[in-house]
């Protein structure tokens, strides 16, 4: 008995059709605060695959600083570096990342761990000897 893993649908159309879409042609499948988005930056988003299919042709990393382009089908199964303010995260681009943006995948706040509390921070440490 075979198990066959579901194919992923995104609003009732398989990958593979959308990645014969345009950028605009696949902004109608957007909500539409994405929907606004792609259509008034397409340019950039088109832009910057043409220039990402360069850097993979050429076996160079994809780095990028632009945290708001949105995820469209022709950036599946990349492997974009996204900075985050400090350094660049490496992020595989998944079909159900479609729709967010770069952004969202690459977080910019870290956990704070804090450690103990130092000698005279708290009332019931202020009274210690220092040494």
């Amino acid at each position: 008995m075979e198990i066959q893993k579901k194919q992923f649908m995104y609003r009732g159309k398989s990958v593979e059709e959308l990645k014969t879409l345009d950028v605009r042609e696949f902004a109608k499948h957007l909500p539409s605060r994405q929907k606004r988005s792609v259509l008034r930056n397409f340019q950039v988003i088109e832009d910057f695959i043409k220039r990402a299919k360069e850097k993979l042709d050429k076996g160079k990393k994809i780095k990028t600083h632009q945290r708001g382009i949105i995820i469209v089908p022709q950036m599946v199964g990349m492997n974009i570096q996204v900075y985050n303010g400090r350094n660049f995260n490496p992020i595989l681009i998944e079909t159900e990342m479609l729709g967010h943006r770069l952004g969202e995948m690459s977080m910019t706040r870290s956990k704070v761990a804090h450690s103990k509390a130092g000698i005279g921070a708290t009332k019931g440490s202020k009274h210690k000897a220092k040494k």
